[in-house]
């Protein structure tokens, strides 16, 4: 009862007021109900925000992305010769996408990549893919060959920045410690893209004898790459990522362009990464061999696709295995780095061996007109040479885990890191293209494999210096250091000037 008249006394009191105190007071309620409201929106926000900056969050994204763009154009080439009959328009197509790869992933992309971030340079060559799809579904009608080799010079362009982004993202997003997981994570998802487009090329393909992939496959793979290119706007900046190491290293960073390019050649004139040269050079080189000689030029159509997927689906086992053994936590990084080179040269050495054997048997086979004839329902036949294209695919994976992985024990920043997948990526497509043009001029099989065979075993040996020197932990004094000896170099140069 007392509480009831204190609140009619309340309410009389108010109501007693003036209007223009009601009005104020009426007011600051809402005005406290809009605060607490907005309070409850930006603490909100603020879970997105961290969700969104988190080290994890960006690198599954970029791996979808990459299974979209790339991955589904691995699923395209693995399938031999684009999905073509002729496969020399494809293999020049990969000459002109090689070519232009290496000549703009070093001193474009990566120095964009330091003023633009990755955003902007995803945004820069994600619709390229697309591009190159849609010249082969037009190739399939008019059998224009200027456009697809067109298109694959521009798609060169293109996934160089997306490469840098990519590998930039990989290998300095997550702690020195957890590196090996992200590249493995990465790889598994960006070539379960290649392993579904080629089981959607078996089905799709399944009764096919053509010889080519339907127009179904084309358009297919050409709306899963729009979509993968518009994820690319939720691409995050390295200074909003929640990461200690990362951080330290962005605070060094020059970003002028001569301070980019001095960077850029203090970063890949050192010894350690001019060892790993040959290491990227090699990264390629046995694509065209293994696609259109073993996989293109032995097997059907439709156990061509088949075989697309098995080879995709064994670099993801592959990258798995690779991340596991670098990421080994109770070893230091030291032995991690023997340990995982020692995987690549005994598993090379077998599966290259494995290669010798089969092509000695396949040149037989080619001799009496036997060509694109082997269906997997025939399995005393297509057995041993499916198992060894997936032996290939997963060896691929290990190799180029190692690579990345070796990139990220040089630094944790973001602008070196892009600097030195430039590197890589310049090399690895010069190697690439090489390897394609020589295809295309239908160099034998057999020197191919033994071209493959010999750069392989050679860089993993002209590499080991690099292995054996790598360090326990990349610090922050030790980007610190690079980044004044770059200071000096500059003050030099200018005085040099001036006398």
């Amino acid at each position: 009862m007392e509480n009831d008249k204190l609140n009619k006394m309340s309410v009389g009191t108010k109501d007693a007021l003036p209007a223009d105190e009601k009005t104020s007071d009426q007011a600051q309620i809402k005005w406290s109900e809009q605060q607490q409201e907005a309070s409850r929106n930006q603490s909100q926000s603020s879970k997105l925000v961290h969700f969104y900056s988190h080290p994890w969050t960006q690198i599954l994204l970029i791996s979808v992305i990459c299974f979209c763009l790339p991955g589904l154009y691995n699923a395209l080439s693995g399938i031999g010769g684009s999905g073509q009959v002729d496969p020399t328009v494809a293999a020049n197509a990969n000459v002109a996408l090689l070519s232009t790869t290496a000549a703009t992933a070093l001193f474009i992309a990566g120095p964009v990549f330091s003023w633009a971030g990755p955003r902007i340079c995803f945004l820069i060559g994600g619709w390229t893919y697309a591009l190159y799809t849609g010249s082969l579904l037009h190739f399939n009608h008019h059998a224009d060959g200027a456009f697809v080799i067109a298109s694959g010079a521009i798609l060169g362009a293109g996934a160089s920045f997306i490469w840098i982004v990519q590998g930039a993202i990989m290998t300095t997003y997550v702690d020195e410690s957890q590196k090996g997981r992200a590249i493995a994570v990465f790889w598994i998802i960006f070539n379960l893209g290649g392993g579904i487009g080629s089981l959607v090329s078996f089905g799709l393909n399944y009764s096919s004898k053509s010889g080519t992939v339907s127009d179904t496959t084309y358009i297919a793979l050409l709306v899963i790459m729009v979509f993968g290119y518009f994820l690319g706007f939720f691409i995050c900046s390295p200074s909003r990522i929640r990461l200690a190491q990362l951080h330290s290293a962005i605070e060094t960073e020059k970003r002028s362009i001569r301070g980019t390019i001095i960077t850029a050649i203090k970063t890949i004139t050192k010894w350690r990464v001019a060892c790993m040269i040959p290491l990227f050079y090699s990264a390629n080189v046995f694509y065209s061999y293994q696609q259109n000689e073993v996989n293109g030029r032995t097997f059907n159509i439709r156990t061509r696709s088949l075989n697309g997927a098995l080879y995709w689906i064994a670099q993801m086992l592959g990258g798995l295995i690779i991340g596991i053994i670098l990421d080994i936590p109770w070893l230091d990084r030291k032995m991690r780095a023997r340990i995982g080179w020692a995987v690549l040269i005994a598993t090379g050495l077998a599966i290259w061996g494995g290669g010798y054997a089969f092509q000695l048997w396949e040149n037989k086979r080619i001799a009496v007109g036997l060509v694109q004839d082997i269906d997997y329902t025939d399995g005393s036949i297509s057995a041993g040479p499916i198992v060894l294209y997936i032996f290939y695919g997963g060896y691929d994976s290990l190799w180029q885990g190692f690579a990345y992985w070796l990139i990220g024990t040089e630094s944790n920043s973001s602008t070196r890191a892009a600097i030195l997948v430039g590197a890589y990526k310049t090399f690895q497509a010069a190697g690439g293209a090489m390897a394609w043009r020589i295809n295309a001029l239908h160099t034998s099989a057999l020197t191919q494999l033994a071209m493959n065979w010999g750069l392989c075993i050679g860089s993993l040996l002209v590499v080991l210096p690099t292995v054996w020197t790598v360090s326990n932990r990349t610090t922050a004094e030790t980007e610190t250091e690079l980044e004044r000896r770059n200071r000096e170099l500059t003050s030099k140069t200018a005085d040099d000037v001036d006398n």
